[in-house]
């Protein structure tokens, strides 16, 4: 199942995580939220976007 959680803390920092999307797809999802919340300050990628995008490739380079 894709989620997207916003997590705000009692300082007023927010976080925007999401779960279950496949490589860039997450950011895609996430764009709108990111934008409203405001500037992005740092960017954490999961294993789940690396491991996507990992077979993407190779799945690419195998069609060569």
């Amino acid at each position: 199942m894709k989620t997207i959680e916003i997590i705000i803390s009692p300082g007023g920092e927010s976080r925007v995580e999401t779960k279950g999307f496949s490589g860039n797809e997450c950011r895609q999802a996430s764009r709108f939220l990111e934008e409203a919340l405001g500037k992005t300050q740092s960017e954490t990628l999961t294993a789940e976007f690396h491991q996507s995008h990992n077979q993407h490739q190779h799945h690419l380079h195998e069609e060569k």
